[in-house]
């Protein structure tokens, strides 16, 4: 049993209840607190971040407005920055998984920054009254879903992503001269080159790249102004342009008031779409990284063709086993946010006439997923493509034996017979050169030009 002396009594419109005595947070927190012991998940740092650049900016917009006394609003401002730069995160226990507007979440940031505040103005300073002044819970949690998002995606996923697609660009650049066997339907095909292949790659994550900057532009804009359903009740007509231009000072970033109050508190589809161009990169990082996988396979039973570097051992009983980890990491985030992206489509359908009742998980998820790819996008790049070396025999010994160069004949000698040199070949081992000089007309000079590897690689991709 915890001591009298560990609890203060707070009080709220329901009336008194204990609070820890260190704590920072209130009586609304604490009800949450009670009430929501459902998980280990708490709003994810850049959700506090983008809630406290929120009250900052809010408490600076409400006192260039002269609604809120000076003194007041500055130790609001410092308060909240704190909160934003990380000080109190240890403040913050409210479960993700709580009433769906994210009311909790919000009274929990008005209550740690109105209890600094105080200490810091010497004066009183209210949770409501002051530090959520021309705002409800209803606009600041789908604000600070946007606000987030966009700072994670510009600070960190972005550069990430573009970290990744300039190393698979430069891996290609340095190993432009090397030939492989391609495969289709994982069974040999004609022939490509490792910068044909990596550049596929690149190609893909340029286009995750376009993709988030497409999604950004719907996710600047901010419900911050509508209040309780959309119509900006308790908020003074400019304060949601206001908060706009005060909120991308604070954070760096572009923001423009949302045109439609209505749709920003109703709907999370701008986040749902953000999600969408997320589930995709996360294809195309599930491919990237099961590629990477199987042309590492082996060392002997597999296809060889590279290894990857080597990072911990791979078995607690196999000795020597090493094992493609940061693949198989990258695959795993893959399917997490492939998994989000469902849950986040499921809560984006939750706009129960003039509010989304399932923010808090929208909010969670969404964050989740900016932070594992940019991340993965990192250890990518620099522990698996930079890093990887080539298996030059193995390479050399598939594209001798492969009988599907046979196609580059098809011209010369026909399908039929390109055919039957192809399955001679695949049964007595033999190379297409040596059935090829048997059983046609072609000189060994015109075959040798006519099967050289690297003039089949040449063509893909349109400058």
């Amino acid at each position: 049993m915890a001591a009298d002396n560990d609890y203060r009594i707070e009080k709220d419109s329901m009336g008194e209840l204990k609070v820890p005595t260190d704590a920072l947070w209130g009586a609304q927190s604490q009800r949450a607190v009670d009430n929501f012991p459902i998980s280990d998940l708490r709003a994810p740092r850049a959700m506090i971040n983008a809630l406290g650049l929120i009250k900052a900016s809010a408490a600076d917009v409400n006192r260039d407005l002269e609604l809120l006394d000076g003194d007041i609003a500055q130790a609001i401002i410092d308060s909240a920055t704190a909160v934003a730069e990380g000080q109190y995160d240890d403040h913050f226990p409210v479960d993700i998984f709580q009433t769906g507007s994210g009311t909790s979440t919000n009274m929990n940031t008005n209550e740690v920054v109105a209890h600094l505040a105080t200490e810091a103005a010497g004066q009183t300073v209210h949770p409501n009254d002051h530090v959520n002044m021309g705002q409800s819970s209803n606009d600041v949690i789908p604000t600070a879903i946007h606000v987030a998002a966009v700072i994670e995606c510009e600070r960190k996923l972005l550069p990430a992503l573009t970290h990744m697609r300039d190393t698979l660009r430069k891996k290609g650049e340095e190993l432009s001269e090397v030939v492989k066997t391609g495969r289709t339907h994982l069974m040999d095909a004609m022939p490509v080159r490792f910068d044909q292949e990596l550049g596929g790659w690149a190609a893909q994550i340029d286009s995750g790249i376009d993709r988030v900057e497409a999604a950004l532009p719907r996710m600047r804009r901010l419900a911050q102004g509508g209040t309780a359903v959309g119509t900006g009740i308790n908020a003074h007509p400019e304060f949601g342009e206001r908060f706009a231009k005060a909120i991308g000072k604070a954070s760096g970033c572009r923001f423009e008031t949302s045109s439609n109050y209505f749709e920003s508190l109703s709907s999370q589809d701008a986040a749902v779409e953000l999600s969408g161009q997320l589930k995709t990169i996360a294809v195309s990082m599930m491919k990237i990284a099961n590629d990477l996988r199987w042309m590492n396979s082996g060392p002997l039973a597999g296809l060889g063709e590279i290894q990857l570097e080597a990072l911990q051992p791979g078995s607690s009983i196999m000795p020597g086993k090493v094992n493609p980890v940061i693949p198989e990491a990258a695959a795993m985030v893959s399917a997490q946010v492939i998994g989000n992206d469902s849950t986040i489509t499921v809560a984006g359908q939750s706009g129960n006439f003039q509010l989304n009742v399932m923010l808090p998980v929208i909010a969670y998820n969404l964050l989740q997923s900016i932070e594992l790819l940019a991340n993965t996008s990192q250890i990518m790049a620099d522990k698996a493509i930079a890093s990887f070396t080539v298996n030059q025999a193995n390479l050399d010994d598939a594209l001798s034996k492969n009988p599907i160069l046979v196609t580059a004949l098809n011209s010369v000698i026909g399908y039929d017979k390109g055919a039957a040199i192809a399955k001679q070949a695949y049964k007595e081992g033999k190379p297409i050169k040596e059935l090829t000089l048997e059983q046609t007309d072609l000189s060994e000079e015109e075959i040798d030009r006519l099967l050289d590897p690297a003039d089949l690689t040449k063509g893909g991709i349109k400058k």
